[in-house]
């Protein structure tokens, strides 16, 4: 039955065009180079690699990403081949990533410098419910993926792309999008830092401007996603917005 299986993977993921080995590549790549590079970030703005919480939001993070990865290579490489694109088409789009790549920055070099010159003086129990948070978020965020195998980085549509209703896209239409306000905009809690929070914040307003561009897309291009706008009133948050 294993051997089945495997076989049954590998002409799977022939019949999708994916050559795994590539895409092993560049995932293995892309981990360890966000693994160090976040690392730095964190230890040569503190200047030290005596910051705990750097150390606990790296194993919060980075060990699940790890775990999830390894299982959707074996049940679905084609998610992890679509999360690799990262260039958007949409000029809007690129506009927003443009705008938002500086506190998106900021929100994690800047808990170093507040570590640094104990600016902040954030309570170890406050780092604490921040990384509780984070790992919320980034837990929704995986559950989302689970639920939608179409989820991008990137704002598009494909041909046989289908509208997601059930799972937590029965309550919000963009549930990603709540996981990642709450990762992003917890981040410098978990990192010991309320100054950096201000930065984080900023997410807010540009993931709303975002969803705004991407809704016309989906709304013209995906069959069905009309219907499902009339049906799920909210975008993230229920009775809100």
């Amino acid at each position: 039955m294993m051997m089945r299986e495997k076989t049954m993977n590998k002409e799977t993921n022939r019949d999708q065009g994916i050559d795994i080995k590539a895409l092993k590549k560049i995932v293995f790549v892309r981990f360890f180079l966000a693994l160090i590079v976040l690392g730095l970030v964190f230890f040569l703005s503190a200047g030290t690699i005596r910051y705990w919480q750097a150390w606990a939001y790296l194993i919060a993070v980075f060990i699940p990403m790890m775990i999830f990865g390894i299982y959707m290579f074996k049940h679905n490489p084609k998610f992890l081949e679509r999360r690799m694109r990262t260039r958007e088409t949409r000029k809007k789009q690129k506009l927003i990533q443009t705008v938002g790549l500086l506190p998106f920055l900021l929100t994690f070099v800047m808990p170093g410098i507040d570590i640094r010159f104990r600016w902040s003086g954030a309570p170890v129990y406050a780092a604490i419910i921040g990384l509780a948070l984070i790992l919320l978020g980034y837990l929704m965020t995986l559950y989302v993926f689970l639920t939608n195998s179409f989820a991008s980085r990137v704002v598009e549509v494909e041909k046989e792309q289908r509208v997601i209703t059930t799972g937590p896209y029965a309550f919000v239409r963009h549930p990603m999008y709540v996981a990642v306000i709450i990762f992003y905009g917890m981040t410098p809690l978990a990192l010991g830092s309320y100054w950096a929070l201000i930065f984080s914040l900023m997410i807010i307003p540009i993931l709303i401007v975002r969803i705004k561009d991407e809704e016309k897309e989906l709304e013209e291009n995906l069959a069905g996603y009309g219907d499902y706008m009339h049906k799920v009133r909210y975008r993230l948050i229920p009775g809100v917005w």
